[in-house]
């Protein structure tokens, strides 16, 4: 409860930028009417036959939602409730920045309030979520990684709890967390490209280490947005993704916002 009652108080004194919808494709307007969990919220009408809006750029913690045997993520039920107070029974303008509709049929939208609030920016502000982004949804990024960065610095929320810690890129511990997803931060020893893929390397033995992983159509992403991922090569890099294990812990990194450069 004072978890909650200290989000209220942060929320009505720091309203997150309400410029980013300039950035943006604005779309319609509607009533939220339920709040599903703290990324995905119900409509009071449908747009593009659905009422379900799934907060693009955004990851909550993840409630179970009937699926048999998930464990509820840490601060799940204070992620969903913090959405309620930002958004319930209350008009939203929603608008798009990429690819409007994901393979379940729920629209992927950014929320704005009448007052100009962007919710996933106060989500992120308050430490509710952690940003998640797609090839295909990359708008507004390094804004979105801004207010996370802000909440992290200050324990806000999730960061305060180890289950979202910031993991230094040791095999060790990420093979732990293998089907996860996480945050890692490490020194690129080494970036090779071998046939169609690039590769970069947190550790000297690439068949056990932390590996980032990028296939052809991702080196297409790389190369439009004018990045050439083989000078990380020596640098200090936060990833975020999915760890799976291939040799040892590995990230497949399909877009380049998936890679913070955070200095030496």
């Amino acid at each position: 409860m004072r978890l909650l009652l200290a989000l209220a108080l942060f929320i009505l004194a720091h309203p997150a930028n309400a410029g980013i919808i300039d950035q943006l494709r604005r779309g319609p307007q509607a009533m939220v009417t339920e709040v599903v969990d703290g990324d995905t919220v119900l409509l009071d009408r449908q747009i593009e036959g659905t009422n379900e809006v799934r907060l693009v750029g955004l990851q909550a913690p993840k409630l179970p939602l009937g699926r048999k045997g998930f464990r509820m993520w840490p601060l799940a039920p204070d992620s969903k409730t913090a959405l309620e107070a930002l958004t319930l029974n209350k008009r939203v303008i929603l608008a798009f920045g990429g690819r409007e509709m994901d393979r379940h049929g729920r629209l992927l939208a950014h929320l704005f309030l009448d007052d100009g609030t962007w919710v996933q920016g106060q989500m992120l502000l308050i430490g509710m979520a952690r940003v998640y982004t797609f090839a295909d949804n990359r708008a507004v990024v390094p804004e979105m990684y801004s207010k996370e960065r802000a909440a992290r610095l200050a324990n806000r929320g999730i960061w305060a709890h180890p289950f979202y810690a910031v993991h230094k890129a040791t095999p060790e511990a990420l093979l732990r967390l293998t089907g996860t997803f996480q945050v890692i931060e490490g020194k690129v020893l080494a970036a090779a490209r071998v046939k169609s893929r690039i590769f970069l390397n947190f550790g000297e033995d690439w068949r056990s280490d932390v590996t980032a992983t990028l296939n052809s159509k991702a080196r297409k992403i790389f190369k439009k947005s004018e990045i050439d991922p083989l000078l990380y090569e020596g640098k200090h890099v936060r990833v975020r993704g999915w760890i799976k294990k291939f040799n040892g812990p590995s990230i497949d990194i399909s877009h380049p916002e998936q890679i913070e450069q955070i200095g030496e």
